[in-house]
């Protein structure tokens, strides 16, 4: 057997070509999240983002507990990359028949990662729609909202060869790669320890603090991924024009649990890369002269590679 993110349904170039056409007729469309000057030297910062099919094997194993961090991390791992500080979250729960303790479950969950990500939960909609969804199937989206000074931008604009790259790691596959995942389950079940199941319904990893806690001590970061749908080839969306990657794959070893995923769905490398975070949640890019201060305020980072 040998599966690949197509085989389960998802099209990883699809959507970047949908990118493509719609940046002829938008504004800022591509980036991990869009601003709006408010006149004052400050630009106010939004994302939006869902679990994916995380949802599906955390409702059919009833494991409904980390669905809300999802959320939130996902849309705030991405306001951080530009700078910007989250300020508000809102959310979208969708469902078929709305099931009271499901719904309070997921919420409770929201609530307790905008505390730990230093914003507020300011409001949502809940919306049932019979015949659409199917009893006891829900789906979610967020909205998170941020503040950054214009003059603090960071945009990857002055990224110059040599400088270095660093990973923070994650708390596993996050919320990406699980159409895959799933096929990988289906196809092989006897292949995971419910230990491993609960592994893959880890949370995604809030990076709020740690960043902006090296942002606040006035460490000079030029550029940052979040490592989310399309893998690796996130990084590659902070880069200006004539600069590339020069990763080093061999700077660490892939977590247990990715091992065991590309081995029971026999996945190959590049297409691990293209579809997971293969154990690097949020990418840091910055010049060499910082590597020291960084790795003495952050230790648990790992120098990736560096740009070409």
């Amino acid at each position: 057997m040998q599966l690949s993110y197509r085989d389960s349904g998802v099209d990883i170039q699809a959507g970047n070509d949908l990118v493509k056409r719609i940046q002829s007729f938008t504004q800022g469309i591509g980036g991990f999240a869009g601003t709006y000057p408010l006149g004052d030297g400050r630009l106010l910062a939004a994302t939006t983002d869902g679990v994916g099919t995380k949802l599906e094997l955390a409702q059919r194993t009833g494991r409904l507990e980390g669905l809300g961090q999802d959320l939130v991390g996902m849309c705030v791992n991405d306001l951080i990359t530009i700078g910007a500080r989250p300020l508000f979250f809102l959310d979208y729960y969708a469902c078929g028949r709305l099931d009271v303790d499901q719904a309070e479950t997921v919420i409770r969950s929201i609530q307790k990662a905008c505390v730990e990500s230093n914003c507020l939960l300011l409001g949502g909609e809940t919306a049932e729609m019979p015949g659409f969804y199917a009893d006891k199937v829900f789906d979610l989206a967020g909205f998170a909202v941020g503040l950054v000074d214009e003059e603090k931008l960071i945009n990857g604009q002055n990224l110059e060869a040599g400088d270095l790259i660093f990973g923070i790691p994650s708390s596993g596959p996050h919320s990406n790669g699980y159409s895959l995942i799933r096929r990988i389950l289906q196809a092989c079940p006897d292949e995971f320890s419910q230990i491993q199941l609960s592994q893959l319904l880890e949370p995604t990893r809030l990076y709020v603090k740690p960043v902006m806690g090296l942002l606040d001590l006035g460490l000079p970061i030029k550029a940052m991924a979040h490592i989310t749908g399309g893998g690796w080839e996130n990084l590659e969306r902070v880069l200006p024009s004539g600069r590339s990657l020069d990763l080093d794959w061999n700077a660490w070893k892939l977590p247990a649990l990715f091992r065991h995923l590309q081995q029971v769905g026999g996945v190959q490398e590049e297409e691990m890369r293209r579809t997971f975070n293969c154990g690097f949640g949020m990418a840091l890019f910055l010049s060499p002269l910082e590597a020291e201060r960084l790795q003495s305020l952050l230790p648990e980072v790992v120098q990736l590679g560096k740009v070409a």
